[in-house]
């Protein structure tokens, strides 16, 4: 099969989202300048560069999250485990601008400490981020925030021997359609000059 997106692909719903997957899931959260405080996923999320450390994540549409970050420059990204899930997915609900998603969806609050709003208490891990760019792209109303991530939350008993365990962590990814992945299975893969 072979498709150009502006013809369009002929099947019952968009592949695009599945064939670029797993993806890791950014849930953001943010306070607005006037302490309005929100959490939302975004399955368009990835790391850029390790030094410094910078994430970025895209945002269809001017969300909460978008608006509170133009205003204060900050931002949290919480990592998903499975067992965040019910509250993730509850989190992504449209709410109101001054609804806060924590209470809604019972995630749990931590402060953070380099910058000022809430970051998930039992997230897997969470990257207090400041903003170093906002991308409009091309398209309706499409948006790539980049950031710094200047303070690194992990949770301690995902540290095993040293490292970051992600199958402990179980760490969730969104995949197409309303398909995600847990990670239970890892393998090592040497490069050839390592």
């Amino acid at each position: 099969m072979y498709y150009r997106p502006t013809d369009g692909h002929g099947l019952p719903h968009n592949p695009f989202n599945a064939i670029v997957s797993p993806r890791p899931i950014g849930w953001i959260s943010t306070r607005s300048a006037d302490g309005h405080e929100n959490l939302a996923p975004y399955s368009f999320f990835n790391a850029v560069a390790y030094v410094p450390p910078q994430v970025m994540f895209s945002s269809i549409g001017s969300k909460d999250s978008l608006r509170n970050i133009r205003e204060t420059g900050e931002f949290c990204v919480n990592l998903v485990g499975a067992d965040q899930i019910n509250v993730m997915n509850t989190s992504s609900a449209s709410f109101d601008f001054e609804e806060d998603e924590f209470v809604h969806s019972g995630a749990l609050r931590a402060p953070c400490r380099e910058i000022a709003c809430s970051r998930v208490e039992d997230a897997p891990a969470s990257l207090e981020c400041k903003v170093t760019q906002i991308v409009t792209l091309k398209g309706k109303d499409n948006h790539t925030v980049f950031g710094e991530v200047v303070g690194i939350h992990i949770r301690p008993d995902l540290v095993v021997d040293g490292r970051f365990d992600v199958v402990k962590a179980r760490m969730l990814s969104r995949l197409g359609y309303r398909d995600y992945a847990e990670v239970k299975e890892v393998f090592e893969l040497t490069r050839p000059n390592d």
